[in-house]
């Protein structure tokens, strides 16, 4: 395994991050643990979850991934072994289950207390904010539209003093966002220096082969202010494993259980897949492994979020470490990007 820090700390983590949004729905209790010590045994330490999970969001299923976590900590023993990452949701009509009351100061609390709970833990040494409260385009929208219908008022100071206070408890180490774009991004850094409130070190959001939105604007914030990338669905809900374009999905794989999640699957998506799977099978590799090299050597990563259903896809994500791709494979799929780009953003 290959480590990293979190940006401005010393704490360590693999550079594979073991996902865990599948937990309590596609996968059983005993799979979870079965997964997390495998994870563990291969050297990946860092586990990332959310009060959210699993996915899709149900009230009957809301933080079950949490508690098999914790319920994993209570048999091993092993909470010190793990830098541990989870979310407070954002609002919506997807989240009105669990609260609606955003960010507050209240349901910061809440969340945190809650997750520790399930969590069987004292502490979480990453917290991160799942979506913005504002109106702008994440989850697979494309370009930005202002909406003047939108209430929110600015609340980063707000937000950060509240964290800082859960911060000096002992409860979070540190905090990060989710889903955020660039001036959200700068609007909390700025707020950070300006008052010496918490600083987010870390940004989750999506980004594979077909999906380089990143790119556009926050790789360069990544860079100068030195916030590192937890890349999530690296591999696009499996469709960058190839099994689609080629057939050999099984009935019970993601986007057949959940045909709703159709962001990595539009046509200009199947294309480019094809095109990159053609890529990886003239270099001798399988796409699942192609894109995850792809992933894990970008200089703005911190961790790549692998996720699986079984341990043989999750031995395939986390071997994906040792590979390094070619400058002619890496032409290659820039090639493709420059005709294709960004057809699931």
């Amino acid at each position: 395994m290959k480590y990293t820090t979190l940006p401005n700390t010393d704490i360590k983590v693999s550079k594979i991050c073991l996902g865990t949004m599948t937990w309590g729905n596609q996968n059983t209790q005993d799979e979870g643990f079965a997964q997390m010590d495998f994870a563990l045994d291969r050297g990946v330490n860092f586990f990332d979850c959310a009060e959210l999970y699993p996915v899709p969001a149900t009230k009957e299923t809301y933080a079950e991934t949490e508690r098999i976590i914790g319920n994993w900590f209570a048999k091993t023993g092993n909470r010190d072994k793990v830098v541990l990452a989870s979310k407070i949701a954002g609002t919506g009509d997807y989240t009105a289950h669990i609260r609606t009351n955003g960010f507050s100061k209240e349901a910061l609390n809440e969340a945190v207390n809650n997750s520790l709970k399930r969590l069987q833990t004292d502490y979480l040494d990453l917290y991160q904010l799942h979506w913005p409260e504002r109106d702008t385009n994440y989850f697979g929208v494309r370009d930005y539209k202002h909406n003047s219908d939108d209430n929110w008022e600015d609340n980063f100071n707000e937000i950060l003093y509240n964290l800082d206070e859960i911060v000096k408890s002992g409860k979070i180490r540190q905090v990060g966002i989710s889903n955020e774009k660039a001036w959200g991004t700068m609007r909390y850094l700025e707020e950070s220096k300006k008052h010496n409130l918490p600083r987010m070190i870390t940004i989750q959001n999506a980004y594979s082969l077909i999906n380089r939105v990143f790119e556009g604007d926050l790789a360069e914030v990544a860079y100068r202010e030195n916030i590192g990338l937890l890349a999530y669905s690296p591999m696009a809900f499996g469709v960058l494993s190839g099994k689609y374009v080629k057939g050999i999905d099984a009935e019970n794989s993601r986007l057949n259980l959940f045909p709703r999640f159709a962001r990595y699957s539009s046509k200009q998506s199947t294309e480019a897949t094809k095109r990159y799977l053609k890529i990886a099978e003239d270099s001798n590799m399988s796409l699942a492994q192609m894109s995850l090299a792809f992933v894990n050597e970008r200089p703005f990563l911190t961790s790549n979020i692998i996720g699986a259903t079984s341990i043989e896809q999750l031995e395939e994500n986390i071997d994906s470490i040792n590979i390094s791709l070619s400058d002619e494979v890496m032409k290659a799929i820039d090639s493709v990007h420059s005709e294709i780009p960004n057809p699931a953003p």
